[in-house]
């Protein structure tokens, strides 16, 4: 079997960082071409620094990390340090990172690497704002016809908003980027909160990542022990929520998700519904299919595979 080539666009975050890993750890499944960083769960500078402690964790310092975007495409940032602490990975104490960034800026990255790989080899996963791949897209068009899919986290429906009564964090950022990426034209696959808040990380199975033993299990439960205090808070559930290793999963092992294909807009004008998802879940308009929308995972086999796969990393 031929691994998949995948450039993740991230924001670390602790749910990034555990899809990072979870990459990082599948190299039978995917080829991590590299890694381009956002500003979204902290400011671009914390973004790429967190990526790069992430790879050093998984002992990757060749790596090659790109930072990008520092702000939306025609918005003020915003953060979630109230998620994720200061850093955007708080929680496990980890050194700082020696190995470098690239010179290139990301957006360049993605365009030349798409221009550069054969048609419909490249799989995009984005875990936080697009800006990143709608900026590469609105500069460079004729790369969207170059890319595999998109597989993305963000938005909701059933479950509707995390930041906004409306809206998810990732598209309400910057929903202006994730209207043009959802109106590209690209396969898109997208995890939203209805599917990954039911990747709860229990206590059981933060216990199974630090019983592994070793450096990445123990700051893979330290993240997680930090993270869920604010789950734990807003909803009153048995754990947190690991959203982007969500993505990651997908690409490995995709009979652990269902969903349906349906049309899926973004809302960027209305103050009250700013970065909604509008899914057509239930086939009510005449608009045309452009994603398939998760709507559930297995969460016990996703967990025993992520479990199994951090344990590789030593």
């Amino acid at each position: 079997m031929t691994a998949r080539k995948i450039i993740i666009d991230t924001d670390p975050g602790q749910d990034d960082a555990v899809a990072i890993l979870l990459a990082l750890a599948s190299p039978e499944e995917l080829e991590v071409l590299g890694i381009t960083c956002v500003a979204g769960n902290v400011p671009l500078d914390l973004t790429t620094r967190n990526a790069r402690i992430v790879c050093e964790l998984a002992n990757r310092p060749d790596m090659k990390i790109f930072a990008g975007c520092d702000r939306p495409l025609g918005r003020d940032l915003v953060t979630a340090e109230h998620v994720h602490g200061k850093t955007g990975l708080d929680g496990p104490v980890l050194p700082e990172p020696t190995m470098p960034l690239q010179d290139q800026h990301a957006v360049d990255y993605l365009i030349e690497t798409l221009r550069a790989e054969p048609s419909g080899t490249v799989t995009l996963c984005p875990l936080g704002p697009l800006t990143n791949i709608a900026a590469a897209l609105q500069r460079a068009p004729e790369i969207a016809g170059k890319i595999e899919q998109i597989v993305l986290m963000g938005g909701a429906y059933f479950e509707v908003g995390n930041i906004t009564p409306t809206a998810e964090f990732n598209i309400y950022v910057d929903p202006e980027a994730a209207r043009i990426v959802f109106g590209s034209g690209v396969p898109i696959v997208v995890l939203p909160l209805d599917a990954t808040h039911k990747a709860l990380v229990t206590t059981p199975r933060n216990d199974a990542f630090r019983a592994l033993g070793t450096p990445v299990g123990t700051a893979v439960a330290a993240m997680t022990d930090f993270f869920e205090r604010f789950d734990l808070a807003k909803y009153g559930s048995e754990g947190a929520p690991l959203h982007d290793p969500c993505v990651t999963a997908y690409l490995i092992a995709p009979h652990l998700f269902s969903g349906r294909h349906i049309n899926v807009e973004i809302e960027c004008d209305s103050a009250l519904c700013r970065g909604m998802t509008v899914a057509d879940w239930w086939g009510v308009t005449d608009r045309k299919p452009n994603a398939l929308f998760i709507g559930d995972l297995d969460a016990d086999h996703f967990f025993a595979l992520l479990t199994d796969r951090l344990a590789r990393l030593r």
